[in-house]
């Protein structure tokens, strides 16, 4: 059953929540600064505590979140993601952060929207005042490349044939 992470941060109690997809908020980003919205994705890369008890770490919502390549997954395009603020203290249990061979935790992140905010040297990011994990991470079995096997055991076969051939006609001369 998925974990309920939820902090009282600051967004404004009074404005109306929105679920707005990541790659709207790319577009247009400057169209939400100040709403509440909620974004949904995977959480990736690392997470970036500070000494303040705050942790930086980046949502991704794309194709990728939900089939990853090595799980069968079409190539389609680059990660699109959005930087979270969310409170050190609500990162407790929570599954590691998206990688290599590692589907990070997808959650549903509520706050308030910041665009080029000034109090953070024109940082934008969502400071988040829930979170909610809907799925948690997991680690990601890539098997073996059947192309590349038989690639190798052909490489490995000349030169075997070719250190024998070298070495018979280095026992006739």
């Amino acid at each position: 059953m998925p974990a309920l992470i939820v902090w009282a941060g600051t967004a404004p109690a009074a404005a109306q929540e929105q679920t707005v997809p990541v790659t709207e908020l790319l577009t247009a980003p400057a169209r939400y600064d100040g709403a509440v919205i909620t974004i949904e994705g995977e959480l990736v890369g690392d997470y970036g505590y500070r000494a303040s008890g705050i942790v930086w770490t980046q949502l991704n919502d794309d194709s990728y979140v939900r089939a990853p390549l090595v799980e069968g997954g079409a190539l389609t395009g680059a990660n699109t993601g959005v930087g979270l603020r969310i409170p050190a203290a609500e990162m407790n249990g929570l599954s590691p952060p998206g990688g290599y061979r590692i589907r990070g935790p997808i959650v549903r992140a509520t706050g308030q929207w910041r665009f080029h905010d000034p109090n953070r040297q024109g940082e934008t990011y969502l400071d988040v005042a829930s979170l909610e994990v809907i799925e948690s991470g997991k680690q990601l079995e890539e098997g073996p490349n059947g192309l590349a096997v038989i690639l190798g055991a052909v490489l490995v076969l000349a030169a075997g044939a070719t250190l024998a051939q070298r070495r018979y006609a280095r026992m006739r001369a």
